[in-house]
């Protein structure tokens, strides 16, 4: 099982791991900071071994990571993982700030119902089952957000359940919630952003958020 040191250091951009197995262009290491899409998150951008990463996709609790087909890497190689520190650190800000408005609104609307999201670097969405606008709400949401960051309060991780490999997020005196992506350390590293409220269809709701 890939131990995955992105959530012990989410800050590292370099690492060096072993080929843990090889099935084509198919490479599973025993450790990595290369997140793979999860919970919306899209996956970082890099190399493993000096070859660019396809693509990263969750196995179970595993990570396969596809790699060019003449990729060359071999069982038990040590390989350096780098992956581009800019967009990581982007898709940590737009994470956070994406899930403090999904708990503001959860304050604000207990049992609404989310039912998508996607973060990118630099913004996100939230989508929601609602029957009503939102857009009343979004003016005190930013507000209140903002103070959040403004607050730099520490973002707290750790395991729920070691062994099935489940995380949460904790920020004392806000919220608490399940999650396996990566976060910066406080608050107040989120910085500026927006939050604007859209209608993509008949009883949906959709929230964006864009860094500043």
């Amino acid at each position: 099982m890939t131990r995955k040191v992105f959530w012990d250091n989410p800050y590292l951009s370099v690492h060096r791991a072993t080929v843990a197995r090889v099935a084509g262009q198919h490479v599973r290491l025993d450790s990595t900071i290369f997140f793979a899409f999860s919970g919306g998150q899209e996956s970082d951008a890099g190399t493993i071994g000096g070859y660019l990463v396809e693509e990263a996709a969750k196995d179970g609790l595993d990570i396969v990571y596809t790699l060019p087909s003449d990729h060359g890497l071999l069982l038990g190689q040590e390989v350096d993982i780098v992956i581009d520190w800019q967009r990581r650190y982007s898709l940590m800000r737009s994470h956070f700030a994406a899930e403090m408005v999904l708990q503001l609104i959860y304050q604000q609307l207990p049992g609404i119902e989310r039912i998508g999201a996607h973060i990118a670097p630099g913004k996100a969405r939230i989508d929601f089952a609602y029957e009503h606008s939102l857009a009343p709400l979004i003016a005190a949401i930013q507000c209140d957000a903002q103070k959040l960051t403004a607050a730099d309060l520490p973002i707290m991780t750790d395991y729920s359940d070691v062994e099935l490999q489940r995380r949460y997020w904790k920020v004392d005196g806000f919220a608490q919630m399940p999650c396996g992506g990566t976060h910066p350390r406080s608050t107040g590293e989120i910085g500026p952003f927006t939050v604007k409220r859209r209608n993509p269809g008949s009883g949906k709701e959709r929230v964006e958020i864009t860094l500043g």
